[in-house]
């Protein structure tokens, strides 16, 4: 039988992430579909990723073997720091100036993203993080923060 050894190692990856949260959310009450306790949503979450996990395991059955190929360390590091550099920054900078640096992180991920590329990825997603999260859902978070106020005189 064929065998796809990075089909089921990615599957199996998604079916761990999956088990941890959902094993997370035990705890937390569930509620019901009409009246979502918090661990509701992780759940639904959690079993969503791990039934993902599992079509791609049954996925990899069938195919021929492909190597698995070296680690994408640039990738990996500027995915996992934007969020971070998110949380760290987004009551200091505001919610604009703070989605334009993630994205702007985000978007040195690809060794392919030109400047072009960076800077209207960087002023789209922005733009578009404002009106969804800022104008859209009303979120309490200020568009600019304390520490952009030295540079922006009238705000």
């Amino acid at each position: 039988m064929k065998v796809d050894t990075r089909e089921i190692a990615c599957g199996a990856i998604f079916i761990a992430i999956a088990a941890a949260f959902a094993i997370a959310a035990l705890d937390l009450p569930m509620g019901s579909a009409l009246r979502m306790g918090p661990g509701y949503f992780p759940m639904a979450l959690a079993l969503i990723l791990a039934a993902l996990g599992l079509i791609i395991v049954i996925k990899g059955l069938g195919r021929a073997p492909s190597p698995i190929g070296g680690v994408p360390w640039r990738g990996l590091l500027f995915i996992l720091l934007a969020p971070l550099v998110f949380g760290l920054t987004v009551r200091g900078l505001g919610l604009a100036p703070s989605m334009a640096l993630v994205a702007a992180i985000a978007t040195l991920a690809s060794a392919r993203a030109g400047m072009k590329l960076a800077a209207a990825m960087t002023l789209g997603l922005t733009l578009f993080c404002v009106l969804v999260f800022s104008y859209g859902l009303g979120l309490p978070y200020a568009l600019f923060g304390p520490w952009s106020a030295p540079f922006l005189p009238g705000v």
